[in-house]
C-alpha cells in the first residue's frame, strides 16, 4: 500500500524533531524547519502553527532562533502585513549553521560535564565498587570519545567553508 504524501511529510517532520532534540535544540525547532523545508512556498506563522501543532508563541520564538542561525529566512509579500518564512535549502550551509550554533550552546556545558566526570574517574578520586567504577569509567570514556569525534567533525565542516562550496563538491566527487 503506497504512503500518502501527508503521512510522509508527518513522518519526516517527526524525524527532524528527533534529530533537533539530539543536537540539543527543541523538538519544535526541528518540526518547524521540516515543515518549511518541505514547503514549495514561504509560509506565514499561522500556517506553520497549523502544520506543526505548536502554539503561535512557540512558533514565533523558534522561527526567530532559526532565522538567527541562518536556517530560516523571512520575507514579505507586497500588500500583505504578514511575515513569511522559508527554510534554507543549501544543506551544506544549514549544517555549518547548526554546527556553529552547537559550539555556542548549552551543549558545551554538557560536554564539559562529561569531560570533568572522566577526569575525576581517571584521577582515581572516585570510591565505590571497583567493577562498577570501571564500568562507569568505560561508559563515560566512550561518550567523551564520541563528543571528541563530533567536535572534530564540526571543526572540519566549518573549516571547509573557507574552501568554498564548489571546491568541496569537487573534493567529494574525487573521493567517490
Amino acid at each position: 500500500m503506497p504512503t500518502k504524501l501527508p503521512q510522509l511529510k508527518q513522518d519526516f517532520t517527526e524525524g527532524l524533531s528527533q534529530i533537533s532534540r539530539f543536537w540539543g535544540f527543541p523538538k519544535g525547532m526541528g518540526a518547524i524547519f521540516a515543515v518549511l523545508y518541505l514547503s514549495p512556498t514561504p509560509l506565514p506563522l499561522d500556517e506553520i502553527v497549523s502544520q506543526t501543532g505548536l502554539t503561535k508563541g512557540a512558533v514565533s520564538t523558534e522561527v526567530r532562533t532559526l532565522a538567527r542561525m541562518g536556517l530560516v529566512h523571512r520575507s514579505s509579500k507586497l500588500g500583505d502585513r504578514k511575515d513569511y518564512y522559508e527554510a534554507e535549502s543549501d544543506f551544506f550551509k544549514s549544517i555549518r549553521s547548526i554546527l556553529k550554533e552547537r559550539q555556542n550552546s548549552e551543549f558545551d556545558r554538557a560536554i564539559r560535564s562529561v569531560r570533568e566526570t572522566l577526569e575525576k574517574l581517571e584521577a582515581g578520586t572516585v570510591s565505590g565498587d571497583e567493577a562498577e567504577v570501571e564500568f562507569v569509567y568505560q561508559r563515560v570514556k566512550a561518550l567523551q570519545e564520541f563528543f571528541n569525534a563530533i567536535d572534530s567533525l564540526s571543526s572540519a565542516v566549518i573549516k571547509l567553508e573557507s574552501l568554498g562550496l564548489g571546491n568541496v563538491q569537487k573534493i567529494l566527487s574525487i573521493l567517490k
